[in-house]
C-alpha cells in the first residue's frame, strides 16, 4: 500500500506556515534562537522560541487551554480546508488522529503547580488534563468534531516520527482511512530544568558535530500532516524502528540501533539527503555519525536543523519530516549551520552549505530522531511519481 504525505500545517522558531519556515530553513536563519532568562533560576539559555501570536482556543474547548493546544491549532488552521475535504470523503470516524508530545500543556500548569506548593491547594481554575499526553490528541479530535481513533505517543524525542509510522500501521490495517499526523511541543520550565540537571545545554548556540559543541538548545513547534492513500505530492516511504535498551539518557556507542533504523527506512532506495538528529551533545553526535558514516559512507548530504530551531523534543521528528516536505517541494536543502570546527574524533560526514541543490533522482530523504531509553526511528520520503 502506498502512503502519502499529502498537506502540511507547521509553525517554529523558523517561522509561521510553509512558506515563512521555508524561506528560513533554507537560508539558515537562527533568528528564532534568542537568549530567555525566565525559564531557569539565574541563568539565561538560549532557546527556540515562536515568536509571534497564536491563535485563542474557542471557549467551548475551554478544558484544552494550554500554549501547546495553540501551536497545534495554528498548524491545523493552515490544512483545515484540506481536512474538512477528507470528512466529506470518508466521514468524520474514519479520519484518525496521531500526535506526538512530551510536554503536553503542563507549561501552562506550571504557575498552578507552584501555587500548590506555596500555599498547599490548586487554585480554582487548575485542571490536570492541560498537562495529560492524552490531551493534544483529544483537542485536535474536538477542534475538528471527528470521531475515528486517537493516540499521542510519548516517547520523548521520537514522538513526532513515531507518530507517523503508527498511524500508517492503522491506515493499513483497515482502522482508518486517513490520519493526522505529527507532533507538538511548548516550551516549559519543566524540560529546560531538566536537561540543564542533565549538563545538557549549550552555553550559547547549539553548534551540532562541532569539536566546540557543548550541549543542546530547546526549542518549541507543531508540525501536522494528513497521512492517506491519495496521490500527492510527497510519497511516505517506509520507516525504521528499534530499541537500544543500552541506557536511561545515553545511546549505544556503536550506533547498532540507528544504523538498523536507517536500513529499514530507506529498503533497496538509494540516498539523497539525511536530516541528522544532530542534538549538538558529545555522545549523540559521536554516535549518529558513526552510525551514518558506516551504512552510507561520508557521500550523502545531511545537516542538523537543529542549530536553527533548537530541539523540539516531542516535535523534532514532526518538524524535520516537515523539512524534508519542503525539500522535495522546493528541491533545496537545509544547510548545516556551525562554526565548521571539525571534530576528527568523529567520523566524516558531508555537510549541506548554504545554496546546495537537491538531486533526488528516485532516492529518499532521510530524517533521524533519537530518544531517551534507546528508542529509534527513522522515517524515508521521496517525491512521488506523476500519475
Amino acid at each position: 500500500m502506498t502512503l502519502y504525505l499529502n498537506v502540511l500545517g507547521i509553525v517554529n522558531p523558523l517561522g509561521c506556515g510553509k512558506d515563512q519556515v521555508a524561506e528560513n530553513l533554507f537560508a539558515g536563519s537562527q533568528d528564532g534562537l534568542i537568549q530567555n532568562d525566565t525559564y531557569i533560576p539565574d541563568q539565561s539559555v538560549y532557546v527556540g522560541t515562536v515568536d509571534t501570536d497564536l491563535p485563542v482556543i474557542p471557549e467551548k474547548h475551554s478544558l484544552h487551554k494550554s500554549r501547546n493546544n495553540q501551536l497545534a491549532m495554528m498548524a491545523l488552521q493552515e490544512i483545515e480546508a484540506d481536512i474538512q475535504n477528507l470528512i466529506s470523503e470518508y466521514g468524520n470516524e474514519r479520519i484518525a488522529v496521531v500526535v506526538g508530545t512530551s510536554t503536553s500543556g503542563i507549561g501552562s500548569n506550571e504557575p498552578a503547580i507552584a501555587e500548590k506548593v506555596i500555599n498547599g491547594t490548586f487554585p480554582p481554575d487548575y485542571d490536570y488534563q492541560r498537562q495529560a499526553t492524552s490531551d493534544l490528541s483529544q483537542f485536535i479530535q474536538n477542534y475538528l468534531d471527528i470521531s475515528g481513533p486517537a493516540m499521542t505517543v510519548s516517547t520523548a524525542c521520537t514522538s513526532g516520527a513515531k507518530a507517523v509510522a503508527s498511524a500508517a500501521r492503522w491506515i493499513e490495517a483497515g482502522i482508518c482511512d486517513a490520519a493526522i499526523v505529527g507532533g507538538v511541543d511548548s516550551l516549559c520550565g519543566l524540560t529546560l530544568n531538566g536537561f540543564n540537571a542533565l549538563d545538557s545545554l549549550s552555553k550559547g548556540k547549539c553548534l551540532p558535530f562541532s569539536d566546540n559543541r557543548d550541549g543542546i538548545n530547546i526549542g518549541e513547534g507543531a508540525a501536522l500532516f494528513v497521512l492517506s492513500r491519495q496521490p500527492g505530492l510527497v510519497e511516505f516511504c517506509g520507516y525504521g524502528e528499534t530499541s537500544d535498551a543500552y541506557h536511561i539518557s545515553a545511546p549505544s556507542p556503536e550506533g547498532l540501533g540507528a544504523i538498523k533504523a536507517m536500513k529499514l527506512a530507506k529498503g533497496d532506495h538509494e540516498v539523497a539527503y539525511i536530516n541528522l538528529h544532530g542534538t549538538a551533545t558529545q555522545l549523540n553526535d559521536a554516535m549518529e555519525a558513526k552510525a551514518v558514516n558506516e551504512l552510507l559512507g561520508d557521500h550523502v548530504p545531511c545537516s542538523s536543523t537543529k542549530s536553527l530551531t533548537g530541539h523540539m523534543l516531542g516535535a523534532a521528528g514532526a518538524n524535520e519530516l516537515g523539512f524534508l516536505w519542503l525539500s522535495l517541494i522546493h528541491q533545496k536543502l537545509p544547510p548545516h549551520i556551525w562554526d565548521g570546527k571539525s571534530d576528527d574524533a568523529l567520523a566524516q560526514l558531508k555537510f549541506v552549505k548554504p545554496d546546495d541543490k537537491l538531486e533526488t533522482d528516485n532516492k529518499v530523504l532521510l530524517s533521524n530522531s533519537f530518544a531517551f531509553g534507546g528508542n529509534n526511528i527513522c522515517l524515508a520520503v521521496k517525491k512521488a511519481s506523476p500519475l
